[in-house]
């Protein structure tokens, strides 16, 4: 007998809601009572079976499942599956949940075309991550408009996109010119436009809520750079802050937030990679792989971290619009598996069709860099949970790392564009130290 689930989204039927599920199951219970079960690669969480004889189906309604017999079913909160219910009971317990669920929460994804359309305006968004979050929002429906300083394009084709695809894309972004700097220019440009939503990464935020008093969420782009560093990871959501942080700004404007009772939802990425990044994640090492060097790591090279594909932050960032669940909140994103400084060295090979790299280790207290960074990521383990993000949101990262990598290559790099021309200065000094001589070609 087979159970399949499809984005059923759980709560018990008593007050205590529970979190959604988005992912595809499939449940092959035998008559040993064993399962086995096959995952979209969406949901990263892993399930165990558990056999139930009487459960109690207060706690165990599910809405949209569907199931023949007897059968199984996906607790989340509990994260195994339990069987031995009956489609009626099932049936009537989720007709049950399904009517009080609506007055208690309900998450829809802003690109299934339930929402309502929303003014939403965006601060900034031409150079990477708002740049994929403004096609999904028009996607889905709302009024995109962005305030930036005119300097730059307000859109931009993407490598993949067709040219109609792009023209009515463009065709409905809107733009008002400004300086977010100038709060008195800002306050008057925003006054009376009658925004609902905003979503910004930048820290000059109370001049916007000043000009927008009715504003119904505040979703801020922070980093998960703001946590205190730790012996003990991955970092969750309530782990403890660094107030010494290069990233203090945005503690600072999460707290603001809070303290103007604003609605609000704070993103805290990783490291992110993907398409027209302009900081030098990926592209460092590309830089390094297209012309053969050898890739130099600090000390071990096993240091874990983690990235997270900017396609996957943009539909994050979506799934929190009008989800009342995420009010108040902050959320890790980014991939759901850790990797090693020398994994992506050679998961960047990997994706983009080099031979496998030569990685060189070498210890950083022993060089005077002066102010050029001779590696692009912190030299620490730093990674975080994606948990709650899957949850509460129902959300999932849908590139592993090497697709991703190869996604980010073949649209930007692979194609002859990069943000940062390539600087192997750093590069020789290490190699000249550790006697590693150079092929350069003619």
């Amino acid at each position: 007998m087979v159970v399949m689930a499809a984005g059923a989204g759980a709560a018990m039927a008593t007050s205590r809601p529970m979190h959604s599920v988005t992912t595809l199951i499939t449940v092959d219970v035998r008559s040993t009572g064993s399962a086995s079960f096959a995952r979209r690669q969406q949901q990263q969480h892993k399930y165990e079976v558990a056999s139930l004889s009487r459960p109690n189906l207060l706690e165990a309604a599910f809405t949209g499942l569907h199931c023949t017999d007897f059968g199984a079913f996906l607790c989340p909160r509990q994260h195994r599956f339990c069987s031995g219910i009956s489609e009626v009971a099932l049936q009537r317990s989720a007709t049950h949940l399904q009517q009080s669920r609506k007055s208690r929460w309900a998450v829809v994804s802003a690109s299934s075309g339930q929402t309502e359309s929303k003014k939403i305006l965006l601060m900034g968004g031409t150079r990477f991550i708002g740049i994929y979050l403004a096609r999904l929002l028009v996607e889905a429906g709302h009024e995109v408009t962005m305030f930036t300083r005119g300097k730059a394009a307000i859109t931009q084709q993407l490598a993949d996109e067709s040219d109609k695809d792009y023209a009515e894309f463009s065709g409905k972004v809107k733009h008002i010119q400004g300086d977010r700097l100038d709060f008195e220019g800002l306050k008057s440009k925003l006054s009376g436009t009658g925004f609902e939503a905003v979503y910004d990464i930048n820290v000059e935020v109370e001049p916007i809520l000043e000009a927008l008093p009715n504003i119904k969420q505040y979703i801020f782009c922070s980093s998960a750079g703001v946590y205190l560093k730790s012996d003990l990871l991955p970092h969750f959501e309530v782990d403890a802050v660094d107030p010494k942080s290069r990233h203090k700004g945005k503690l600072d404007t999460e707290s603001l937030l809070q303290k103007k009772g604003v609605p609000w939802t704070s993103i805290r990425p990783v490291y992110i990679y993907g398409p027209l990044n302009y900081n030098p994640v990926e592209e460092w090492f590309f830089h390094r792989l297209k012309v053969g060097r050898p890739i130099p790591v600090p000390n071990s090279g096993l240091q874990v971290t983690q990235l997270g594909h900017v396609k996957d932050l943009a539909k994050a960032f979506v799934s929190v619009l009008q989800n009342p669940v995420a009010i108040g909140e902050v959320y890790n994103i980014s991939g759901s598996k850790y990797v090693t400084f020398d994994g992506i060295a050679r998961a960047c090979a990997k994706a983009a069709g080099f031979a496998t790299p030569e990685i060189v280790h070498y210890n950083p207290k022993e060089f005077d860099f002066g102010k050029k960074k001779a590696f692009p990521l912190r030299d620490q383990h730093f990674f975080t949970s994606i948990e709650k993000a899957q949850k509460d949101l129902g959300w999932a990262p849908e590139f592993g790392l090497v697709d991703g990598l190869a996604d980010s290559y073949n649209l930007d790099f692979g194609r002859g564009t990069f943000r940062k021309a390539a600087d192997f200065s750093t590069d020789d000094m290490i190699l000249e130290k550790l006697g590693i001589k150079v092929a350069v070609a003619a």
